[in-house]
């Protein structure tokens, strides 16, 4: 239940507080006060999409806040919790600001939420009815949905099962077609893949080998000049064969014996004899280093050299057919085992898949015969229902029936089409509301259909936009009568135009239009006594304080009272 709304800056609304608690609140103003800004912000806080251009003009934000009793243990409470916010007692409390520029922040329980929770919350704490829901009813998806939410959970299980085992009907049935429908093109890919596979497989490549070889191939094209070098440094740094001993190291040695002769007579040159001796042995490790190295290179390089090139070429060829380099080619070996291995289990994956899609089907249309046998029984009981409730409504002579009928395909919600049929009077032809129903007809089956479905879907607040259009005189009574009796068990909030509807209110609620002469706004006032009595005038005759009319308002208000009562 809405305890109270708190609007700002919203259109013509600058600053209000609407008051609302339990029982019937009716909201009642001149064109253009501002009554369609309520709606908007009833519907801005049940997750509606946000319009800038409903910002007031000036402000810089509109800011929309609702105050609920909820029940804290129940599925709203978790709900709340889940996205982070807290509930104070049975208090929930619901914000949703929208500024000038259009950006939209949404508050759960003190904590920012994304507004797809308000949405969430709002389908459980509210079923909201204007004149466009009215429209709706014509189509066959919301006739549909009212007989299923009437039929109550042992529908909604069985529908539920439904679409699961539907859901999963459709998916493998897909992939069987595809299967199927694609058969050569994947016995061919196999083949290709297999052929693939064997050449890699045999080749045997290893990551990084291509560089490697390119390395190699390098060295192995230049032995000679790679021999010569390596003998001539080693031969500078350590020969016999140089003439005087004028090899490196020779050098090096006499240059530490003539600096050591003379390092006892100053201790600054022994570093310097201990780093002459270091270099000595530097030079000595590089010239074994270089022995070997001449000694390592094979004498056959040019047989090695054309191993080398055919590996190349080898790999290259791979490269070529197979991928853009060798990484991708190792690649596909290490991935492709797993397409192959897919590909080559095809027939066993269609004999399962048909197996599936035979045991689904047949799950699918006991699933489908148990709805439309449930439907069927509930369309029976809601057209009687129904039928009574038009007949508190002013139409006595009117009958509503729906029919259930079957159709070849499966949907998403079964294998029935819904139609709800009215015989607006005993001598008519029952016509589909879609076709045949008045704009007056339309509201009172629609409010007839939502008192009736409450009884199975019980939802804690009820909002009725204009549900009384197009309805007059002696009817709108009896809808002000029938959302009396609602209020009885739950929350009502009607925005109406109609004293006869308003007379029945426990809360009546009136938007009010200032205007300074510059800017228009309007303000919430919460109406008792006479100025009930003024606004009922009001709307009875335009004329707010004829004496004629306020006699007519309190002649309606005790009319109402007694109604209520019978």
């Amino acid at each position: 239940m809405i305890d109270e709304i708190s609007i700002r800056g919203l259109g013509v609304i600058h600053d209000a507080t609407l008051p609302l608690g339990p029982g019937f609140t009716a909201l009642t103003g001149e064109t253009g006060a501002g009554k369609t800004m309520v709606v908007t912000a009833l519907g801005l806080l049940l997750g509606s999409r946000a319009d800038s251009g409903a910002v007031r003009l000036g402000a810089d934000q509109a800011v929309v806040e609702g105050r609920w009793r909820i029940d804290p243990a129940g599925a709203v409470a978790d709900r709340v919790r889940d996205a982070g916010g807290d509930i104070d007692a049975d208090e929930l409390i619901l914000s949703r600001s929208l500024s000038s520029e259009g950006r939209s922040r949404a508050v759960v329980g003190g904590r920012s939420a994304p507004v797809g929770v308000l949405t969430e919350l709002g389908e459980q704490l509210v079923v909201v009815h204007g004149q466009s829901d009215q429209l709706r009813l014509k189509s066959a998806t919301a006739q549909r949905e009212a007989l299923d939410r009437f039929a109550g959970p042992e529908l909604q299980a069985v529908l539920g099962d439904y679409a699961d085992v539907h859901r999963r009907w459709l998916e493998a049935r897909a992939d069987l077609e595809t299967l199927v429908a694609h058969r050569d093109a994947r016995v061919r890919e196999a083949e290709e893949l297999r052929l693939a596979l064997d050449e890699i497989e045999a080749a045997a490549p290893q990551r990084g080998e291509d560089d490697d070889l390119v390395a190699r191939a390098d060295r192995l094209a230049n032995v000679e000049d790679l021999r010569l070098a390596a003998a001539q440094a080693h031969e500078l740094l350590s020969s016999e064969s140089v003439d005087d001993g004028r090899d490196a190291l020779s050098l090096i040695e006499a240059a530490r014996r003539a600096v050591d002769r003379v390092a006892g007579h100053d201790a600054e040159l022994q570093p310097i004899v201990e780093a002459i001796a270091n270099a000595g042995y530097v030079l000595s490790e590089a010239a074994m280093q270089l022995s070997g190295y001449v000694d390592s290179l094979d004498s056959d390089g040019g047989r090695e050299l054309e191993t080398v090139q055919e590996r190349r070429a080898e790999l290259a060829a791979l490269v070529r057919k197979h991928g853009e380099s060798l990484d991708d080619v190792i690649d596909l070996l290490e991935r492709g085992s797993a397409r192959l291995l897919e590909l080559d289990q095809d027939d066993a994956r269609i004999e399962q898949l048909r197996a599936s899609v035979d045991a689904d089907l047949e799950r699918l249309t006991e699933l489908a015969d148990r709805l439309s046998a449930l439907r069927r029984a509930a369309a029976e009981r809601l057209g009687d229902a129904v039928t009574a409730e038009l007949a508190a409504l002013a139409m006595p002579n009117a009958r509503l029936t729906v029919e259930v009928s079957a159709r070849d395909e499966f949907t998403a919600t079964g294998r029935d089409d819904v139609a709800i049929l009215l015989q607006p009077h005993g001598g008519a032809e029952p016509r589909p509301v879609s076709k045949g129903a008045s704009g007056g007809e339309l509201s009172r089956v629609m409010l007839a259909l939502e008192v009736v479905i409450a009884a199975t879907d019980p939802v804690p607040t009820f909002i009725f936009d204009e549900v009384d259009a197009g309805v007059g005189g002696a009817s709108a009574i009896e809808i002000g009568r029938r959302l009396a009796r609602l209020a009885e068990s739950a929350q009502v909030i009607v925005v109406t135009h109609l004293a006869q509807v308003a007379a029945f209110a426990t809360n009546h609620l009136r938007v009010v239009k200032g205007d300074d002469g510059e800017v228009t706004a309007s303000s919430v006032q919460q109406l008792d006594g006479d100025e009930r009595i003024a606004e009922m005038a009001r709307l009875l005759s335009g004329l707010p304080d004829s004496e004629s009319g306020l006699a007519h308002a309190r002649e309606l208000l005790d009319l109402a009272k007694e109604r209520a009562r019978a």
